[in-house]
Protein backbone atom coordinates (compact mmCIF):
# COMPACT_ATOMS: atom_id res chain seq x y z
CA UNK A 1 0.00 0.00 0.00
CA UNK A 2 1.69 3.67 -0.75
CA UNK A 3 1.05 6.18 1.22
CA UNK A 4 1.37 9.81 0.23
CA UNK A 5 3.58 12.35 1.08
CA UNK A 6 2.64 15.33 3.40
CA UNK A 7 1.65 18.65 2.50
CA UNK A 8 5.02 19.92 3.40
CA UNK A 9 6.43 18.04 0.36
CA UNK A 10 5.41 20.85 -1.77
CA UNK A 11 6.19 23.84 0.60
CA UNK A 12 9.69 24.33 -1.49
CA UNK A 13 10.85 26.55 -4.60
CA UNK A 14 9.50 25.45 -7.94
CA UNK A 15 12.36 24.77 -9.34
CA UNK A 16 13.58 22.36 -6.82
CA UNK A 17 10.86 20.53 -6.07
CA UNK A 18 10.38 20.14 -10.12
CA UNK A 19 13.80 17.90 -10.05
CA UNK A 20 12.95 16.20 -6.51
CA UNK A 21 9.35 14.71 -8.33
CA UNK A 22 11.36 12.77 -10.64
CA UNK A 23 11.55 9.22 -9.78
CA UNK A 24 8.62 9.80 -6.96
CA UNK A 25 4.67 7.80 -8.17
CA UNK A 26 1.61 9.20 -8.91
CA UNK A 27 -0.73 6.99 -7.94
CA UNK A 28 -4.61 7.09 -8.71
CA UNK A 29 -6.69 4.55 -6.90
CA UNK A 30 -9.62 3.11 -8.99
CA UNK A 31 -12.13 0.29 -8.26
CA UNK A 32 -10.71 -2.09 -10.42
CA UNK A 33 -7.17 -1.52 -8.48
CA UNK A 34 -4.15 1.14 -8.35
CA UNK A 35 -2.89 2.54 -11.60
CA UNK A 36 0.71 3.62 -11.08
CA UNK A 37 3.32 5.56 -12.74
CA UNK A 38 6.92 6.49 -11.63
CA UNK A 39 7.69 10.21 -13.00
CA UNK A 40 10.40 10.70 -15.32
CA UNK A 41 10.22 14.19 -16.79
CA UNK A 42 8.77 17.56 -15.31
CA UNK A 43 8.89 21.45 -16.41
CA UNK A 44 8.68 23.87 -14.02
CA UNK A 45 6.60 27.32 -14.50
CA UNK A 46 7.82 30.30 -12.46
CA UNK A 47 4.76 32.18 -12.05
CA UNK A 48 4.48 35.99 -12.30
CA UNK A 49 7.93 36.46 -14.02
CA UNK A 50 8.02 33.58 -16.30
CA UNK A 51 6.71 34.47 -19.83
CA UNK A 52 5.77 30.56 -20.67
CA UNK A 53 3.68 30.61 -17.35
CA UNK A 54 -0.05 30.73 -17.34
CA UNK A 55 0.44 32.96 -14.25
CA UNK A 56 3.08 35.39 -15.62
CA UNK A 57 2.12 39.15 -14.49
CA UNK A 58 -0.34 37.29 -11.59
CA UNK A 59 -2.57 36.64 -14.19
CA UNK A 60 -5.62 35.63 -12.52
CA UNK A 61 -8.39 33.67 -13.96
CA UNK A 62 -11.16 30.84 -13.41
CA UNK A 63 -8.28 28.49 -14.50
CA UNK A 64 -5.42 29.72 -12.80
CA UNK A 65 -6.75 30.51 -9.52
CA UNK A 66 -5.92 27.07 -7.70
CA UNK A 67 -2.25 28.28 -8.81
CA UNK A 68 -2.36 30.93 -6.43
CA UNK A 69 -3.60 28.72 -3.77
CA UNK A 70 -2.21 25.67 -0.94
CA UNK A 71 0.83 24.13 -1.62
CA UNK A 72 0.56 20.40 -3.55
CA UNK A 73 -2.97 21.69 -4.96
CA UNK A 74 -3.74 19.36 -8.18
CA UNK A 75 -4.08 21.95 -11.44
CA UNK A 76 -5.74 20.70 -14.27
CA UNK A 77 -6.25 22.47 -17.28
CA UNK A 78 -7.26 21.09 -21.19
CA UNK A 79 -5.00 21.65 -24.09
CA UNK A 80 -6.90 20.30 -27.28
CA UNK A 81 -8.95 17.24 -25.82
CA UNK A 82 -6.10 16.43 -23.14
CA UNK A 83 -6.56 16.87 -19.61
CA UNK A 84 -2.59 17.95 -18.00
CA UNK A 85 -1.50 17.85 -14.67
CA UNK A 86 0.39 20.16 -12.33
CA UNK A 87 1.64 20.62 -8.72
CA UNK A 88 0.78 23.98 -7.47
CA UNK A 89 4.18 24.83 -4.87
CA UNK A 90 5.41 27.45 -3.14
CA UNK A 91 3.56 29.98 -0.45
CA UNK A 92 -0.05 30.85 -1.35
CA UNK A 93 0.08 33.79 -3.30
CA UNK A 94 2.67 32.58 -5.31
CA UNK A 95 1.70 30.65 -8.52
CA UNK A 96 4.47 28.52 -8.93
CA UNK A 97 3.74 25.22 -10.62
CA UNK A 98 5.17 22.10 -11.95
CA UNK A 99 3.89 19.94 -15.14
CA UNK A 100 4.28 16.66 -14.85
CA UNK A 101 5.63 15.71 -18.77
CA UNK A 102 5.89 11.81 -18.61
CA UNK A 103 6.21 8.53 -16.43
CA UNK A 104 7.14 5.02 -16.88
CA UNK A 105 4.34 2.71 -15.76
CA UNK A 106 4.23 0.38 -12.80
CA UNK A 107 1.41 -0.88 -12.33
CA UNK A 108 -2.28 -1.18 -13.47
CA UNK A 109 -1.10 -1.90 -16.88
CA UNK A 110 -3.89 -3.70 -18.68
CA UNK A 111 -6.01 -0.53 -17.51
CA UNK A 112 -3.44 2.14 -19.16
CA UNK A 113 -3.02 -0.66 -22.26
CA UNK A 114 -6.95 -0.35 -22.51
CA UNK A 115 -7.06 3.19 -22.17
CA UNK A 116 -4.14 4.04 -24.89
CA UNK A 117 -4.98 1.66 -27.20
CA UNK A 118 -4.16 -2.31 -27.62
CA UNK A 119 -1.67 -1.50 -30.04
CA UNK A 120 0.48 1.23 -29.10
CA UNK A 121 3.67 0.20 -27.86
CA UNK A 122 4.12 0.99 -23.64
CA UNK A 123 6.87 3.37 -24.05
CA UNK A 124 4.10 5.50 -26.12
CA UNK A 125 1.27 5.31 -22.93
CA UNK A 126 2.61 7.63 -20.64
CA UNK A 127 5.65 9.68 -22.72
CA UNK A 128 3.56 12.79 -22.78
CA UNK A 129 1.17 15.09 -20.55
CA UNK A 130 -2.12 14.56 -22.07
CA UNK A 131 -0.97 10.84 -22.73
CA UNK A 132 0.01 10.56 -19.04
CA UNK A 133 -3.34 11.59 -17.44
CA UNK A 134 -5.26 9.34 -20.38
CA UNK A 135 -3.32 6.20 -19.14
CA UNK A 136 -4.11 6.63 -15.47
CA UNK A 137 -7.71 8.24 -15.88
CA UNK A 138 -7.39 11.71 -14.17
CA UNK A 139 -9.86 14.44 -15.89
CA UNK A 140 -10.53 17.97 -14.86
CA UNK A 141 -12.37 16.59 -12.21
CA UNK A 142 -9.39 16.89 -9.85
CA UNK A 143 -8.94 20.48 -10.38
CA UNK A 144 -8.05 22.60 -7.01
CA UNK A 145 -7.72 18.50 -5.32
CA UNK A 146 -4.58 18.08 -3.11
CA UNK A 147 -1.65 15.60 -4.65
CA UNK A 148 -1.58 14.37 -0.72
CA UNK A 149 -4.81 13.07 -0.39
CA UNK A 150 -6.59 10.25 -2.33
CA UNK A 151 -7.45 8.66 -4.59
CA UNK A 152 -5.28 10.67 -6.67
CA UNK A 153 -1.66 11.27 -5.16
CA UNK A 154 2.46 11.32 -5.03
CA UNK A 155 3.84 8.82 -3.36
CA UNK A 156 7.42 8.53 -1.96
CA UNK A 157 10.36 6.43 -3.68
CA UNK A 158 13.69 6.30 -3.83
CA UNK A 159 14.71 5.26 -7.35
CA UNK A 160 15.90 8.06 -9.62
CA UNK A 161 18.35 7.64 -11.74
CA UNK A 162 20.72 10.19 -13.08
CA UNK A 163 18.46 13.63 -13.57
CA UNK A 164 19.39 16.28 -16.96
CA UNK A 165 17.86 19.15 -17.47
CA UNK A 166 16.74 21.72 -20.95
CA UNK A 167 14.49 23.45 -22.60
CA UNK A 168 10.75 23.33 -21.78
CA UNK A 169 8.51 22.35 -24.48
CA UNK A 170 6.19 24.05 -27.01
CA UNK A 171 6.73 27.43 -26.02
CA UNK A 172 7.85 28.93 -28.78
CA UNK A 173 5.66 32.31 -28.20
CA UNK A 174 7.39 32.96 -24.40
CA UNK A 175 10.59 35.44 -25.64
CA UNK A 176 13.11 34.86 -23.40
CA UNK A 177 11.39 31.85 -21.73
CA UNK A 178 11.73 29.44 -24.20
CA UNK A 179 15.38 28.90 -23.41
CA UNK A 180 15.00 28.57 -19.71
CA UNK A 181 16.81 25.26 -18.33
CA UNK A 182 13.43 23.99 -16.49
CA UNK A 183 12.75 20.92 -18.16
CA UNK A 184 13.86 18.15 -15.96
CA UNK A 185 14.04 14.60 -17.15
CA UNK A 186 16.08 11.00 -16.24
CA UNK A 187 18.79 10.38 -18.46
CA UNK A 188 18.33 8.14 -20.99
CA UNK A 189 14.78 7.01 -19.91
CA UNK A 190 12.86 5.77 -22.77
CA UNK A 191 9.64 7.30 -21.47
CA UNK A 192 10.85 10.66 -21.61
CA UNK A 193 9.05 12.61 -23.74
CA UNK A 194 10.51 13.62 -27.53
CA UNK A 195 11.66 17.35 -27.07
CA UNK A 196 10.70 19.76 -29.81
CA UNK A 197 10.98 23.21 -29.91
Amino acid sequence: MYEPVDRQFFEKPVLELAKELIGHLIVHELPTGPVIVRIVETEAYHGAEDRAAHSFGNRRTKRTEVMFGEPGSIYTYQMHTHTLMNVVCGPPGTPHAILLRAGEPVDGLEYMRERRGEKLAMKDWTSGPGKLSKALGVTMDYYGRRWFERPLFIARTATAGEIESGPRVGIANSGEAVHYPYRFFEKDNAFVSKYRP
